[in-house]
């Protein structure tokens, strides 16, 4: 079991105040690694370190800013010295404010320029911005694994039957940027793995299903039907995925895509 421990370790993860991104930081503070706790809301950073507890540090960040990511790239490197790990979890999926119109606004006809420029600004120019100057410290140490998460749907297109009600009307349309930026990720991942290895820094792509969060009933029955295992995935479903890439368990895997969708993508 001492392949998985992240005993020493310095982890930092991005968007970690959000459903996933909190239970990533608790798998990684449970295997043993320090946490650096970094999200666009600093309030939500200091709350949710409550919860968290002592020996980690929370900071505000936005991963679409170079000087506020070379600011707490400092600060992580004065108080921990070293960074190990880096988790480039944030990203921006489409919510629309008004739920009747969220069909229409969300068809790609209309889908707004600026909701497009903004998920390429986060989803893909913040994971390039993280991990180009959070990781160079890794490079230069000669040893780290990044941990950039993509989605189901940057392996398939979105399904937009799941969004039909039982009444058979389009609640929503996946837009095209998610997916979009979601691909762009794991191709990414196999130019920084190629680009660092002889480096010793890893760098592999989570692809998660979706969670369920309180989402309409029709919602969940669409999307668990199309699963193998017949439901959609808990919080803590990617909790051993994250440690297995994040620790010497998976030493010998890198530029790789590791799936985990309870089946949704096999067949």
């Amino acid at each position: 079991m001492e392949l998985f421990s992240l005993k020493g370790k310095v982890a930092i993860v991005t968007g970690a105040c959000g459903l996933i991104g909190k239970h990533h930081c608790q798998a990684l503070a449970e295997a043993g690694a320090a946490v650096v706790v970094t999200d666009v809301s600093e309030k939500a950073v200091k709350s949710f370190m409550k919860e968290l507890g002592k020996n980690h540090l929370g900071l505000d960040m936005d991963v679409t800013d170079t000087q506020s990511v070379k600011k707490n790239r400092d600060l992580i490197l004065k108080k921990f010295g070293h960074i190990d790990i880096l988790v480039n979890n944030a990203a921006i999926n489409d919510m629309f404010e008004n739920p009747s119109l969220a069909a229409e606004q969300s068809m790609f006809e209309n889908y707004p320029l600026e909701m497009w420029q903004k998920s390429l600004d986060v989803n893909v120019t913040g994971v390039f911005l993280c991990s180009q100057i959070l990781g160079a410290p890794m490079a230069e140490r000669g040893k780290g694994s990044i941990i950039n998460v993509a989605s189901t749907y940057g392996i398939v297109a979105p399904d937009q039957s799941i969004y039909i009600d039982e009444k058979g009307r389009q609640t929503f349309y996946k837009s095209a940027s998610y997916p979009v930026t979601k691909g762009a990720i794991i191709n990414f991942t196999r130019f920084l793995a190629s680009y660092w290895g002889h480096r010793g820094v890893r760098v592999n792509t989570l692809s998660p299903g979706g969670v369920e969060n309180s989402q309409q009933d029709f919602f969940i029955k669409n999307y668990s039907r199309k699963t193998l295992l017949g439901r959609m995935a808990t919080p803590t479903d990617y909790k051993g995925a994250l440690i297995f890439l994040a620790s010497d368990a998976s030493s010998y895997m890198t530029g790789a895509n590791l799936v985990v969708d309870g089946g949704w993508t096999a067949i």
